[in-house]
């Protein structure tokens, strides 16, 4: 099961990774790297968080993780001049902020 989640969360981190790099560089249309770097990455971000969160070693981060993957998601929906568009930033800063403290602590070397 944990390989499984691994291998989904990494597919879903291949694909961002993607879409925000056409996007940032304009490699297609100005439609499709609107769509790219202002929804899809989004989307994708949010669905590997939504993944990761059971995974969590700090269970105390479980569903403020799917609360950033929820912002992240429905953000993508929202129009980029609202007044709210920026909760999907917010939700992709808070997801990798508990994806970072969330981590295994490496056993000290005596």
């Amino acid at each position: 099961m944990k390989t499984n989640t691994a291998t989904i969360q990494g597919i879903l981190s291949i694909g961002a990774l993607l879409c925000i790099l056409v996007g940032f560089f304009n490699l297609l249309s100005p439609e499709i790297n609107d769509f790219l770097y202002q929804k899809l990455f989004y989307i994708l971000i949010g669905a590997s968080f939504f993944v990761q969160a059971p995974t969590l070693t700090n269970k105390n981060f479980l569903y403020p993780m799917y609360a950033a993957a929820g912002l992240c998601i429905i953000g993508a929906f929202i129009p980029v001049d609202s007044q709210v568009a920026a909760m999907k930033t917010v939700g992709l800063f808070a997801g990798v902020l508990m994806s970072i403290f969330s981590r295994p602590r490496a056993p000290r070397q005596q």
